[in-house]
């Protein structure tokens, strides 16, 4: 994971002054950095029984679509309003910067699915935690939670739910 770490790069006060962005941009587009995330992925739910992996907009769509792949399971999107062409579900919740909504076709999951819910980066952890609620809601077997790089110094973890297993694969 250190070739995957040197891959990403801080942007400074983005999206707001004060803030170091970890860009994950730059490791996607190396083919070596995202094979790798992949392997890893995959590593860590192989042999658990996954159906489904739900990815976050945007940036979870890419960890989450690869990882779906390599696990013979099916993929669902997490979007923004209005974004999501059938019947949704929705939560809204605050964030970093301000508040949001999220939503989710409400035939996505069902109680046979085991599922990960997988996103980029974990901060504070409302945006995952706004899309468990929602998965939750549909009685899955189990939810799993997944982020490529975790933000230890925000103390997300913290604010995601203590029973669901929660991994990453870098930490900073």
């Amino acid at each position: 994971m250190d070739y995957v770490k040197e891959c990403i790069r801080d942007v400074i006060d983005f999206p707001q002054k004060g803030v170091v962005f970890k860009d994950l941009t730059t490791a996607f587009k190396d083919a070596r950095a995202l094979r790798v995330i992949g392997d890893r992925l995959a590593d860590l739910y192989k042999g658990k029984g996954v159906t489904k992996v739900v990815g976050i907009e945007s940036r979870g769509f890419i960890g989450g679509a690869i990882l779906a792949d390599r696990l013979d399971a099916g993929f669902v999107p997490v979007r923004k309003p209005g974004k999501l062409p059938a019947d949704t579900i929705s939560e809204s919740y605050t964030k970093e910067y301000g508040t949001d909504t999220i939503e989710v076709h409400r035939d996505a999951i069902n109680e046979d699915d085991v599922v990960v819910l997988h996103d980029d980066v974990l901060a504070t952890g409302g945006t995952m935690m706004a899309a468990y609620r929602l998965i939750k809601s549909m009685n899955p077997k189990k939810i799993y939670i997944n982020f490529i790089v975790d933000l230890t110094m925000l103390g997300g973890r913290a604010n995601l739910p203590a029973d669901v297993e929660v991994t990453s694969l870098i930490e900073y």
